[in-house]
């Protein structure tokens, strides 16, 4: 817990630096673009030219950007890499099978989607997403939009390989979990394959005044653009253009984390 706290200290460090006599400059490694903003706005806010900006993140001209998606202020060590993706057919023992549990969508029925997504840290990974054969497309969809548009993902399986030394599977954006909904006998979509969480911590749940993950606290000013939450003007955009509803505009409770093609 105290190594993802000072995770979270780095990513929300002051964003300006001002020098008397000179023009603010960069003192972050990225800006979360808020509503308003423009290629242009944030290089001038920050001292920047927008060519040095735009090339930065490989953005061309006429240099659009999009809210919730993370701009580098600084030149990177290399540029990223093409997004790329896979598909592949899923085991019994990729999910942990047990068919005492009558989980309502055997293995046969889900595909394990790679896709290719920016960390926290701007690093490039290689990611899995296991979901619904029938959600495949949409899936590839919603990941290469994110990509393009530089939204930032805390960590996707392999965790080992993609965030090395964590346990916390709260953190993980993933689909299909064999579970019902908390508190009930009702199975949740996710056990359908058609469910996605994104950036958990970022974007957590809350019921009845409970937050989960409980550090997701951190989040709970839903007016804030920092790295990695989804707003309804923002990332959210990628997955409703697909089918997917979203849990955070419910009215009964908050999951800012949850899409599904059900609404539920």
């Amino acid at each position: 817990m105290r190594r993802l706290f000072a995770l979270l200290l780095s990513l929300v460090v002051p964003a300006v630096l001002l020098l008397p006599g000179r023009p603010a400059v960069a003192a972050s490694v990225w800006h979360v673009v808020a509503p308003g903003e423009t290629m242009q706005s944030i290089a001038r806010d920050f001292g920047l030219r927008v060519a040095d900006v735009a090339r930065w993140n490989q953005i061309v001209a006429p240099y659009p950007v999009h809210i919730d998606e993370t701009l580098r202020l600084t030149p990177p060590l290399s540029p990223l890499p093409p997004w790329r993706t896979r598909v592949e057919p899923v085991t019994p023992a990729m999910v942990n099978w047990n068919p005492a549990l009558k989980c309502p969508v055997p293995p046969a029925a889900l595909r394990k989607v790679w896709v290719s997504y920016i960390d926290l840290q701007g690093a490039y990974h290689d990611g899995s997403i296991i979901v619904h054969r029938d959600v495949v497309a949409r899936v590839q969809n919603i990941f290469l939009t994110l990509f393009r548009w530089r939204y930032r993902i805390m960590a996707m399986a392999p965790v080992s390989v993609n965030l090395p030394g964590t346990s916390d599977m709260s953190i993980v954006t993933a689909g299909y979990n064999c579970r019902p909904v908390g508190g009930t006998d009702v199975w949740s979509e996710h056990a359908f394959g058609t469910a996605i969480d994104i950036n958990p911590l970022q974007n957590p749940m809350i019921r009845n005044g409970a937050v989960s993950p409980a550090a997701g606290r951190y989040y709970l000013n839903r007016s804030r653009y920092l790295i990695g939450m989804v707003h309804p003007e923002g990332a959210a955009r990628a997955f409703t253009a697909n089918g997917y509803f979203w849990g955070g505009q419910w009215r009964n409770l908050k999951d800012y984390m949850h899409f599904s093609v059900t609404n539920r």
